[in-house]
């Protein structure tokens, strides 16, 4: 079984849609654009967004087992996924990749 490595590409923030159709609230998001994050035998690293894990973890657990070409040619990167989390208000974009050394456990 592959490692994943996800890296935190892009945040946005529809302030716009906030304010339209959020209640305020106080805290949203921890990560980080270039936070680095390692899914060892596709599990949730310490510290991602729980909701952003629930977004990626099917793409991670295939590229873990060693899938490629997700929808026919979509990444550059046959090993690769671009996922964002389901936040609608400040979406994060991160690119999962499928890393070549394999886990010992």
């Amino acid at each position: 079984m592959k490692n994943v490595r996800i890296t935190v590409m892009k945040k946005v923030c529809h302030t716009d849609l906030m304010e339209r159709y959020e209640n305020p609230i106080e805290h949203a998001c921890d990560m980080q654009v270039g936070q680095v994050f390692i899914s060892a035998d596709m599990k949730r690293p310490e510290g991602l967004c729980e909701s952003a894990w629930e977004s990626m973890s099917a793409f991670v657990m295939t590229l873990a087992c060693g899938g490629e070409d997700i929808y026919d040619g979509w990444m550059k990167n046959r090993r690769s996924a671009m996922i964002s989390c389901n936040d609608g208000f400040r979406p994060v974009s991160f690119l999962l990749e499928a890393v070549d050394g394999e886990n010992n456990t």
